[in-house]
């Protein structure tokens, strides 16, 4: 919402009663971080933020800037008493949300504003359908993803403004918080993606995302242009339940490994092991994991031979000797195998 926006100009006098209880806050989010998966945390972590810094409303997730002739996207997000429609409805009018995109320009700032008007009636039209007329958001870099991590708290009409003081809390929060979550999806997607996430997601066995990189997402707006992002497309979703697997995604490999309660998506990064056909390269990631050629046969519905037919065609097409050679040339990013 382009209404004025005001800028955070350093921190506000906070008193000691205060200070305890953010204190208390930030603990209650670090228990959370250590238990709970990255999709509880950023929900529990804001309802303890909400004894201190009442709000409304919540959205928080990834999103992008735009570029090329492209609007801004939010590619997956989650909510506290907003609409379940609410991110399409937006990322209808991205393009024209002057709050939002200044936001994205001013990353690490927190940025807050008041009222319904916008010269946009559209915008104008959304703000009122969900009764967003005190506003205060941060927008980060999310480093690895190639996208940006936001987090919006909303007011009705009927609350007072946001102030300075709750803007200092916000600030200091917002820090914690991502911290806490960037490295939750870190070690779940695990050694793998320590360089770059840019190809990665963490999907719950619903479909629904939890994180995100842009190559991936891109890949997967490209293979299904009406995909409305937050959620996996219906095919993806269905292919959850047979991970470990590795599956096609508009021409590329696209490889769902279990992890924990959740599922990670990892896309080929264009190296050798993307020329593998799917089945192939799904037998050789389970024998490269130790599964034995029969666990593989029956994970997969094969027989035994075609399973050996399958990891000697891997071996060839590798150019590896041994598991522990698949293993790592099934983890190389592009041009990094021998």
């Amino acid at each position: 919402m382009s209404r004025t926006a005001d800028a955070s100009h350093g921190p506000a006098a906070v008193d000691l009663a205060t200070l305890r209880s953010f204190s208390a806050c930030l603990l209650a989010m670090t228990s959370v971080a250590r238990e709970a998966g990255p999709e509880r945390l950023l929900r529990e972590s804001l309802l303890a933020l909400r004894s201190l810094l009442p709000f409304r409303s919540a959205w928080w997730g990834e999103c992008s800037d735009g570029g090329a002739g492209t609007p801004p996207r939010n590619w997956l997000h989650g909510r506290i008493n907003l609409s379940p429609s609410f991110a399409q409805e937006w990322n209808r009018l991205a393009d024209r949300d002057e709050f939002a995109r200044g936001s994205m320009r001013r990353l690490g700032t927190v940025l807050r504003t008041s009222g319904h008007e916008d010269p946009i009636p559209e915008v104008a039209a959304f703000s009122q359908r969900h009764d967003l007329y005190h506003v205060m958001a941060l927008t980060a870099e999310l480093a690895g993803s190639g996208l940006m991590f936001f987090v919006v708290l909303y007011r009705g009409e009927a609350s007072p403004a946001f102030d300075d003081r709750e803007s200092a809390l916000f600030a200091e929060f917002a820090v914690h918080l991502l911290h806490h979550w960037r490295v939750r999806v870190q070690d779940l997607l695990g050694s793998a993606a320590t360089r770059s996430s840019e190809g990665f997601a963490l999907a719950n066995a619903q479909g629904e995302l939890l994180y995100l990189g842009e190559r991936l997402g891109a890949a997967i707006h490209k293979a299904h242009p009406g995909w409305a992002g937050s959620a996996l497309p219906a095919e993806l979703g269905e292919a959850l339940g047979r991970a470990p697997c590795a599956i096609a995604l508009g021409g590329r490999g696209l490889t769902l490994q279990p992890c924990g309660e959740l599922i990670a998506l990892s896309l080929d990064r264009g190296s050798r092991h993307a020329m593998l056909p799917p089945r192939e390269r799904t037998a050789a990631m389970l024998y490269s994991r130790g599964h034995s050629y029969k666990a593989i046969a029956r994970l997969l519905e094969l027989s035994p031979a075609t399973v050996r037919t399958y990891l000697r065609n891997a071996y060839l097409q590798l150019g590896v000797r041994n598991k522990i050679e698949l293993g790592n040339a099934l983890q190389a990013p592009a041009g990094a195998e021998r």
